[in-house]
């Protein structure tokens, strides 16, 4: 068990000032958090929730705790390009929007649509082992895990592949214009990435337009055919730009710490090689406990109450992903990686109307990815110094050196 942090340790804590070590183990910050003040004021006036009960809550009740952003982004962004995109796509709005993009994301993104990726995947993943020797040191985001996703994701928008080299700095820049506090540099490179991806994506939409059949039934045509439904030229690329960054952000990451967190368990990748059906079972635990969304934001339409304090209209809540899926009173042993572990009610995916619409996806990448490397590599490990990515929000690496052992 993660030791977690006392009463003086959390003195002052904010998640607009976080210390350097909450990077490497927000964890022992989370357990202290959840075990003394689960609903925690924040020194801005909203409140952080670390208890996988009022998570639960949040994600169910959508009538008192609404995704739109457009009133806590204000403040932040302006009328920026940061504030048109983050308020125009699909995880941070309420219906009609919300229902109408879902709708159409969600059809293409069906476990039966998608039953030819699998051997997609494996071909991809095939290709990318044949590059990594024996005995050698790679980077195992950019070598590997940020490759997959970026891949696929490409391929289901239709995107030439002689085109995808600025996507991930684009995203990096975008998702991290997210973090609770960012800097002016921060603000006008998210600002920047966002101008360039939507001209980008201006030609790429037009392109497809023009080329696609009533037949056609990738992801970007069921978006282009909603647009005489309502969805706005704009709204379209802003959802594109979304399913980019969303599609292969975090899957990287969970490629990413499933090799580190399997490099480490030797008895864990004995049981997968004897028993290779328990690869899902692994990568859900990877997700629990390294969830690569640690934190989740709601605006309370109107006033409400845990445990017996209310909470007016408009208070901004901060879900803590990473604390609820590490929380004791769900998860025996939570920070032990347990294969029998059974219900594993984690909130990786979020819950409710906005459970990711690509959780298949995102399964079905991991699950190929790890365990191909594992059986071609099944002594990995860490070789170098890891850097973490100094991300609060969506947890990840700059740096992984692993060294390619049989």
């Amino acid at each position: 068990m993660i030791e977690a942090k006392t009463t003086r340790e959390l003195a002052g804590f904010d998640l607009r000032d976080l210390p350097d070590e909450f990077y490497e183990n927000p964890f022992s910050y989370y357990h202290g958090l959840r075990e003394q003040t689960p609903v925690r004021l924040m020194p801005d006036g909203s409140i952080l929730l670390t208890r996988h009960r009022d998570l639960g809550r949040v994600y169910r009740d959508t009538a008192i705790f609404s995704s739109d952003k457009k009133k806590a982004f204000k403040p932040a962004f302006g009328d920026s390009l940061l504030f048109e995109h983050h308020t125009s796509s699909l995880v941070f709005n309420d219906p009609p929007l919300h229902t109408r993009v879902r709708k159409a994301i969600v059809g293409a993104l069906a476990p039966r649509a998608l039953q030819p990726l699998e051997q997609q995947v494996r071909e991809l993943v095939d290709q990318l082992l044949a590059d990594i020797e024996q005995g050698s040191i790679f980077d195992a985001v950019a070598d590997f895990s940020s490759l997959i996703p970026i891949r696929i994701i490409g391929d289901l928008l239709m995107i030439p592949q002689d085109r995808r080299e600025p996507l991930r700095d684009w995203s990096l820049a975008i998702l991290g214009a997210l973090e609770p506090a960012i800097s002016k540099v921060q603000f006008d490179l998210g600002c920047r990435s966002v101008e360039e991806f939507l001209e980008y994506l201006e030609e790429l939409v037009e392109r497809r337009k023009a080329e696609m059949t009533d037949s056609d039934d990738d992801i970007l045509s069921r978006l282009i055919r909603e647009v005489p439904d309502g969805i706005l030229h704009r709204e379209l690329l802003q959802n594109c730009i979304f399913l980019l960054n969303a599609g292969h952000e975090t899957t990287t990451n969970v490629i990413a710490s499933g090799i580190l967190l399997l490099s480490k368990k030797p008895p864990i990748l004995q049981q997968l090689k004897e028993n290779p059906s328990l690869w899902p079972k692994a990568v859900e635990e990877i997700l629990r406990m390294e969830s690569p969304n640690q934190l989740g934001n709601r605006q309370a339409t109107t006033d409400f109450e845990i445990d017996g304090v209310t909470y007016g209209q408009g208070t901004q809540i901060t879900l803590s992903i990473g604390a609820a899926n590490r929380d004791p009173t769900v998860f025996d042993n939570p920070d032990e990686f347990q294969l029998d572990r059974g219900k594993n009610p984690h909130f990786a995916f979020a819950q409710g109307p906005h459970l990711c619409a690509g959780l298949t996806v995102a399964r079905i990448e991991a699950r190929i990815a790890l365990a191909a490397i594992f059986a071609r590599y099944p002594r990995l490990h860490v070789d170098g110094t890891i850097i973490r990515a100094r991300r609060a929000r969506f947890r990840g690496f700059d740096y992984l050196p692993i060294r390619a052992a049989q």
